[in-house]
């Protein structure tokens, strides 16, 4: 089992995690957007591909879908662009299965804490769009998307996930 995450795997995706996440000024959406898309290319195709190519399961912290809830939904860019340029990016590769810990915006902020990075910080608002973007999105994607109350302890939440997985395997 391979555990990654997005943005930030390898060198070069560290990198870009501390632009996008600590770059003390303004960042268009587009340019946020085209940042996160190098991430993923460059993560699919040295972390990612060899992979499963190496028949190893790979979870994966944040994929597609985190960009068109946070960039699409939230930012407010245009879906269908976010969905073709995406696809660019993952080369073919998309997940089998997705996890939505859905928590109260307002409890998910109590759990982040004092330290915020940039997308932590653009407030309540914003974290409510991204939270909408992605259960529209499960609604879009019943078969792939799970949604997980995550409003509960973390042992419940970790049961929900057993059972989705014992359903699947």
């Amino acid at each position: 089992t391979l555990t990654t995450l997005e943005p930030g795997a390898g060198k070069f995706g560290k990198k870009l995690r501390e632009i996008l996440l600590h770059y003390d000024d303004e960042v268009s959406p587009i340019s946020e957007f085209f940042l996160f898309l190098a991430d993923r290319a460059q993560h699919i195709a040295y972390t990612i591909k060899p992979a499963i190519e190496a028949n190893k399961i790979v979870l994966c912290d944040r994929h597609t879908d985190s960009t068109l809830a946070y960039q699409g939904y939230a930012r407010g860019n245009d879906l269908e662009r976010l969905e073709k340029l995406n696809a660019i990016a993952v080369d073919g590769t998309i997940p089998d299965l997705s996890f939505v810990f859905d928590v109260d915006t307002e409890v998910a902020a109590t759990r982040v804490g004092d330290e915020k990075d940039r997308m932590e910080s653009t407030g309540l608002e914003f974290h409510k769009k991204v939270r909408m973007g992605y259960l529209e999105l499960a609604k879009k994607f019943p078969n792939r998307i799970r949604v997980i109350d995550a409003n509960k302890s973390i042992e419940e939440v970790f049961e929900q996930v057993k059972l989705v997985l014992e359903e699947i395997l």
